[in-house]
């Protein structure tokens, strides 16, 4: 059993880091290439190292929760994403620019999302759903709350001192950690622990469900990296003002929230497979919405709370599909694995999203993010259509 007071701190860690760290580039990226002169490859580019050295290490990082747990590993990751904003403040030069990311990449692998599902794998079990769930409702407002202040501070204090903000703003959450449980879950007493053992129990099963699993990982992250820097340029280029695009955007976080304050509010009473499989058949008409949207404010509005809302469930999904289909005793070593390849090419969304906008318009990344989605849902029926019958 998770203690309220940890999960309340654990979730105000999320939505400080993903805040200061993952959507950092969408609120600052305008103004940093504008002072820096440098095109939106370089300026994006970095962002993306910064999810290829997310993948290097995603490995080594859930293992690291599972020896030694997320009260001690997560606030590296703080103090490492700190010195990111620092360097990145200071950056005048592509090197120390990109070496700045190196270290926001190894800091969001430690004290985001995949780390806390860890350590509250490490903590709580099979009974770890809830908490995960619960968690995400304060990561799911970093967007809503941080694009609108990254804004504001970059006017007031230039992005330079933005980021400093940003970087005082993630250090600021050390003590937080301090409320995170040590011990490792044990089993109850008296007879085999089931749900260790996960649905899919032949190696054969296992390489199947870590395939599927790791496709829908992939493309889901895929879609939020590039949405994520893109939303604001994407809405404009679908016809909102400038004013109107960066205030649908504050939706998509508004989205998260609500979908995830209603599967916490639920219980969790879908099995994780179900819950995946419907989101994923909602998602693509996010993506046929915007495009039949006409840049109308409410058809757009409409399309930012929903995909939103799908994004901020599947993020829940990303965490509670390995306890129902793995074991749970080494999920933050299995997750870390499994979790590579879909760091590696979300990794190249932000620049396959700069130049498809460039190349194709808003449109075109529009019907990209579409296809995407189609496939998810394939993936997401595979899925479920073979370990229902098990659960």
């Amino acid at each position: 059993m998770i203690p309220p007071r940890a999960i309340v701190c654990l979730g105000l860690t999320q939505l400080v880091g993903w805040g200061v760290t993952f959507y950092l580039i969408g609120a600052l990226g305008p103004a940093m290439a504008a002072d820096l002169g440098w095109n939106a490859a370089a300026i994006y580019g970095g962002f993306s190292a910064a999810i290829v050295v997310m993948a290097m290490v995603s490995p080594l990082a859930g293992k690291a929760v599972d020896r030694w747990g997320g009260h001690r590993v997560m606030p590296v990751g703080a103090i490492v994403a700190a010195l990111g904003c620092a360097a990145l403040a200071a950056a005048r030069g592509l090197p120390l620019y990109y070496l700045a990311w190196v270290l926001l990449g190894i800091g969001m692998r430690l004290c985001l999302y995949d780390a806390a599902f860890a350590s509250l794998a490490r903590a709580a079990g099979p009974t770890a759903r809830r908490p995960m769930s619960q968690i995400t409702l304060f990561g799911g407002l970093a967007s809503t709350v941080m694009w609108p202040v990254g804004h504001a501070l970059s006017g007031w204090l230039g992005w330079r001192g933005a980021v400093l903000t940003y970087g005082g703003l993630a250090l600021a959450t050390l003590p937080l950690y301090l409320a995170l449980p040590r011990a490792r879950y044990a089993a109850p007493a008296g007879g085999k622990d089931k749900a260790s053992t996960g649905l899919a129990r032949s190696p054969a099963e296992r390489r199947l469900a870590g395939g599927l699993y790791a496709m829908i990982a992939m493309l889901t992250n895929f879609l939020a990296a590039g949405n994520a820097a893109h939303l604001i340029s994407m809405l404009s280029g679908l016809g909102l003002a400038a004013a109107a695009a960066v205030s649908v955007a504050a939706l998509w976080g508004v989205g998260q929230f609500a979908a995830r304050l209603a599967d916490v509010a639920l219980g969790s009473r879908l099995h994780p497979l179900t819950l995946t499989l419907a989101v994923c058949a909602v998602l693509p008409l996010c993506f046929l919405l915007a495009l039949l949207s006409g840049g109308n404010l409410y058809a757009s509005a409409a399309y930012a709370l929903l995909y939103g809302a799908c994004n901020g469930l599947l993020t829940i999904t990303r965490g509670t599909l390995p306890l129902a289909l793995f074991n749970f005793r080494s999920y933050g070593a299995l997750v870390g694995a499994l979790l590579v390849p879909s760091f590696l090419l979300t990794a190249a969304s932000p620049v396959a999203y700069a130049y498809m906008v460039d190349a194709h318009g808003a449109r075109g990344a529009m019907a990209l993010s579409l296809g995407l989605a189609a496939t998810i849902c394939a993936a997401a029926f595979a899925l479920r259509w073979k370990f229902i019958a098990r659960c």
